[in-house]
């Protein structure tokens, strides 16, 4: 007798146990299907050829950011006097190489707001290497992208040159950021350009008695991805 109301006891026990196992797979359930697809979109990592919008960050050498799409980022440097610009998110597909030499990004200023001429050089080189290096990432992650290349991405500029620009050389210290008009067509810094296509900014790395040395590459760019479009099957 006492056996059987054991057993009874342990069966009473095991339907509880499962019952309350149940309740919880209910409950996950109905949870689930409020979220509708974006829980599945959560896990999903980017592919080659995925759209893929992204925040990001460009940095120079010293670590300094450029130009961020983070507004917080950017509301905080510019209240302590940064020259850094404000451009909206970067939409990418990943893996995915440039067909020309410059990406244009739109930025914004003050004085303009979000016009059509404000138009930044994103070198094909560097859209490239973000758009590989973005393969496999989830939503909301988080990375570092190194941008260098074996190509010194630098430009001389001499004392005739700063002139024919109305810059003198004792005006110009090395260290101070300088914007430059960047073609469309090629990789290089238009210094005479009357009406340049796109903006690219340059820090003087180096001044010598004969002119200035302009660095315009930046070694790395922060990306945060924001959401994923997948590829049609």
């Amino acid at each position: 007798m006492g056996t059987k109301k054991k057993a009874e006891k342990s069966k009473k026990l095991w339907i509880k146990v499962l019952a309350v196992v149940a309740g919880i797979f209910f409950a996950a359930v109905m949870v689930l299907s409020a979220m509708g697809s974006s829980w599945i979109t959560s896990f999903a990592v980017i592919k080659p050829g995925d759209v893929a919008v992204v925040d990001y960050t460009l940095r120079d050498a010293q670590g300094t950011p450029i130009m961020t799409s983070n507004q917080q980022l950017y509301t905080q440097l510019a209240s302590q006097g940064s020259g850094v610009l404000y451009s909206k998110q970067l939409t990418i597909t990943a893996n995915q190489s440039l067909a020309t030499g410059v990406f244009p990004v739109q930025f914004y200023t003050s004085s303009t707001g979000w016009s059509t001429q404000n138009q930044f050089a994103l070198f094909s080189t560097e859209y490239n290497t973000i758009s590989s290096g973005i393969v496999g990432l989830k939503a909301n992650s988080q990375k570092t992208i190194s941008l260098s290349t074996a190509k010194p991405m630098t430009q001389f500029w001499s004392v005739n040159q700063l002139a024919a620009s109305n810059m003198s050389l004792s005006s110009v210290q090395t260290g101070e950021l300088i914007a430059l008009g960047v073609s469309s067509t090629a990789d290089a810094a238009q210094a005479n350009s009357t009406e340049p296509a796109y903006v690219r900014i340059g820090e003087v790395s180096n001044k010598t008695p004969d002119g200035i040395t302009i660095d315009f590459s930046y070694p790395s760019v922060d990306v945060t991805v924001v959401s994923i479009n997948p590829t049609s099957s």
